[in-house]
């Protein structure tokens, strides 16, 4: 089971906005459980907080912008992509100013300030977004695909016609490559484009290190005395041999392409929660990025609908016509939803009248977590052994044939409401892999897998009628 994280103590770093040109102060404070991301101006009365969510993005003409009444925090992606890699749920952030610093262009120094105020786990559980089906956005030739997978990898794209830049490819195969591979990446942008920018009072904060500049077109002596001057830069502008300004040396030979999967990743962690999928992406951007992100949150949306919609609930009398079990042993009372030989969710009441409660510690009693492990044995017996319009008969059997990583986390008492889910990972030849999880309230207090041989009853079949001739 994978388990949130926020960070260890508070942590501080000041620089310039790219965009406004204003120096701010980040500040970054350890958070409880379940808080998510959430972005405070400090700088403003009452601190008014923006969570960190596509539904609060505002803008996406140079970043990812976020928003709240008329309160805004600028190029939030390159720190949610640090929180994405480094798997932090949960963090307040300060700034001072209305952006976010750009620093070096990359997500690397938010990186290190995170693993210098350390990363401590926590005790609730991370909640994953999963899909079952392909997911596909498309506008003209910007394409992204999302495909079921049991982690995070990204396959990115881009092709922007330029000698320094041509075709680049670039896979990140789970977020353990995401330190070293990609946080670095720097953020890049073409000469052509930057004088203008900075003549209509954009890119303020920029300088021409703090970015890779694509020299897409020709570097005069007088463009280049400009743009020194324009940038207020030290050193004069040249032109650079490997098709960069300045002959910036590159961090990774497709530095731009992973600079693109490393704000894929920010802005797809604008879900609010980790996602598992395999995304393919093609000459993607920060607009295609949220889009993608919506059309995630409304399938998963939808599919909870029809979730809600398929699933079945069961009573004490219709668990007694699936097991065979009966008191003392019965550790089902209701099942509030089933979707047959998938999941399920069981609840049993905890009564101080239950008679384990005579002789597992009177004084002080406590549900022994062995029936814990027992409750999610027979809520994975009615998921395997339910055929949803079939008359059910106790002559099922389930078979157990093992439990793995069990593990015991709250105590469970008398008044207690237990609530079992239990989902199947793996069905083939009547064998079904199942892993269970047992709660009181939000609270873990009991998990295991398990594997079972399910065999459903068989109906015996109808007599036959034989009509005797009459003689």
């Amino acid at each position: 089971m994978a388990l949130q994280h926020t960070i260890k103590k508070s942590v501080s770093l000041t620089g310039t906005g790219l965009h406004t040109g204003v120096s701010a102060q980040v500040t970054l404070h350890p958070a409880p459980e379940n808080y998510g991301i959430r972005f405070v101006r400090a700088d403003l009365e009452g601190k008014p907080e923006i969570p960190a969510d596509i539904d609060y993005v505002v803008d996406l003409a140079r970043g990812t912008t976020i928003g709240k009444d008329d309160v805004k925090v600028y190029t939030i992606e390159h720190m949610m992509s640090c929180f994405a890699g480094l798997e932090i749920d949960n963090c307040r952030v300060e700034v001072n100013a209305q952006e976010i610093p750009l620093m070096d262009g990359s997500a690397m120094p938010y990186v290190k300030l995170v693993q210098s105020a350390g990363i401590v786990e926590q005790s609730a559980e991370r909640e994953f977004i999963n899909i079952d089906e392909p997911l596909m956005y498309v506008k003209g030739d910007i394409a992204l695909g999302a495909f079921p997978l049991d982690k995070l990898r990204v396959t990115l794209g881009i092709d922007y016609n330029y000698p320094a830049l041509g075709a680049q490819w670039t896979t990140m195969f789970s977020l353990k490559d995401y330190v070293t591979d990609f946080a670095s990446a720097r953020t890049f942008c073409f000469l052509s484009e930057i004088q203008t920018l900075r003549e209509k009072g954009l890119i303020k904060g920029g300088t021409l290190d703090s970015a890779l500049v694509v020299q897409d077109v020709e570097l005069t002596d007088e463009r280049a005395e400009y743009l020194t001057k324009l940038f207020d830069n030290k050193v004069p502008v040249k032109s650079g041999k490997n098709g960069f300004l300045n002959d910036t040396e590159l961090r990774y030979w497709n530095e731009p392409c992973r600079h693109k999967a490393l704000d894929l990743i920010g802005d797809l962690y604008l879900l609010g929660k980790p996602i598992n999928v395999h995304i393919l992406a093609s000459r993607t951007g920060h607009a295609a990025n949220i889009e993608m992100a919506k059309t995630i949150r409304e399938y998963v949306k939808k599919r909870a609908k029809k979730r809600v919609a398929e699933s079945i609930q069961l009573d004490y009398e219709d668990i007694m016509k699936i097991l065979p079990h009966r008191y003392p042993f019965l550790f089902i009372d209701k099942v509030t939803s089933i979707i047959p030989g998938k999941e399920i969710v069981a609840t049993k009441n905890v009564s101080f009248n239950d008679n384990f409660f005579q002789g597992h510690f009177p004084g002080n009693p406590v549900m022994p977590g062995v029936l814990q492990i027992e409750a999610i044995a027979q809520a994975a017996g009615i998921m395997g052994l339910y055929k949803k319009g079939d008359d059910q008969a106790p002559d099922g059997k389930v078979l157990f044939m093992g439990i793995d990583n069990a593990r015991f986390r709250g105590i469970v008492r008398p008044g207690d409401v237990l609530r079992i889910e239990v989902k199947m990972l793996q069905f083939r030849r009547g064998t079904g892999k199942f892993v269970g999880k047992c709660y009181v309230g939000d609270k873990l207090v009991c998990e295991a897998e398990g594997l079972a041989l399910f065999e459903a009853n068989k109906k015996a079949e109808p007599a036959r009628e034989v009509e005797l001739a009459k003689s």
